[in-house]
């Protein structure tokens, strides 16, 4: 007779997940929303605007940005991924270079998926969503587990990442059921923030060929002075900038395409994306600032009919005082447009 175990784990405190020293805060618990909401085909999120695990959702996605591409391998497949964890769920993007998915997932569809996947196992949400922040962790930063293996499948509707591992001595399963990413959150992640990389490095190489121009006068400086070099093999020519780039075109350039797609993102570039995407989240938050800085407030509206301007009564005084004898009551008669009075002709001392 087989007897089933049950692993009771304690619930984390509220401590910060991190993956690749992106350090993400926990969020508190985010309140139930009503079944009947729709939800964005392959997101497990509701699509109401005003659902708090909705306002969830867009700040998993904004911590999302901030994190780097890791160039993973799943089934002999290169790939590269990202992903970001949070005590209210996770959210994570995948790309072979061709396609990009994504999954999207709160802390109530995490929880019933665990008991599908793993009923021997009894488990806190937060607690198994720390353990699996850890499980992808080591995947993410080049260091795949011994214990933990992963494997992918293309679907027709997407792709499915399985992960098993261990779990207090008893097995451990997950599957991230990812759907095609919509083209906003491509364009957000990968599209613009690549864009931006090529043009600080456009911009970097520019100022290396400035700064070896500098310095090239300034050695042509030292030897009009005499000045000779100890080390004949330190001679170097002049930078011609025009053939150092046609040499790197024709000599370099195909040997990094011919790499392959394996280490698209090595370190320093997932550096330069974190610093990227950084400066694109602090200049959103101050478009956000702005813009709900410049929306007045709507006016009051008034129910009653507004009072005329005193300028009105002034017109009125001049008028009558140009030669319109006033009615005794305004209200009932209507107000005559003012006659023009005739100029009086000038009187001389003997008329």
């Amino acid at each position: 007779m087989s007897v089933t175990h049950s692993a009771h784990i304690p619930a984390r405190p509220a401590a910060e997940s991190s993956i690749l020293g992106a350090v993400v805060p926990p969020s508190p618990p985010a309140r139930s929303c009503s079944p009947l909401q729709a939800r964005h085909p392959g997101s497990l999120w509701p699509t109401c605007s005003s659902c708090p695990r909705m306002e969830g959702s867009k700040k998993l996605e904004s911590s999302l940005l901030t994190q780097p591409w890791a160039s993973v391998c799943l089934s002999e497949c290169p790939f590269i991924a990202k992903v970001c964890f949070r005590d209210t769920g996770y959210i994570l993007l995948i790309s072979d270079l061709s396609s990009v998915w994504y999954e999207s997932a709160d802390a109530e569809a995490v929880g019933q998926r665990s008991k599908e996947l793993n009923k021997r196992l009894t488990v806190q949400v937060s607690s198994f969503l720390h353990h699996l922040c850890k499980l992808m962790g080591p995947l993410l930063a080049g260091q795949p587990d011994a214990t933990t293996s992963f494997s992918c499948r293309r679907t027709a509707n997407g792709l499915s990442l399985h992960v098993k591992s261990e779990l207090s001595g008893l097995p451990f399963y997950w599957d991230f059921h990812c759907c095609p990413a919509p083209v906003e959150m491509v364009s957000r992640h990968l599209v613009r923030p690549l864009i931006q990389m090529s043009l600080a490095l456009q911009s970097q190489v520019q100022n290396l060929a400035s700064l070896l121009l500098q310095k090239d006068a300034e050695i042509e400086d030292y030897r009009e002075s005499g000045a000779t070099l100890s080390r004949d093999r330190l001679r170097t020519e002049p930078f011609q900038e025009e053939t150092f780039q046609q040499c790197f075109m024709v000599k370099s350039l195909p040997q990094i395409c011919g790499a392959g797609e394996g280490q698209a993102f090595t370190s320093t570039l997932q550096q330069l994306y974190m610093a990227v995407t950084q400066q694109e989240a602090r200049q959103a938050q101050k478009r956000q600032h702005s813009e709900d800085a410049e929306d007045p407030a709507p006016p009051a509206e008034t129910t009653g009919h507004p009072h005329p301007p005193p300028s009105s009564q002034e017109d009125e005084t001049a008028s009558s005082s140009e030669g319109i004898t006033p009615t005794s009551s305004p209200a009932q008669k209507p107000r005559l447009p003012a006659a023009k009075t005739k100029p009086k002709k000038a009187k001389g001392l003997f008329s």
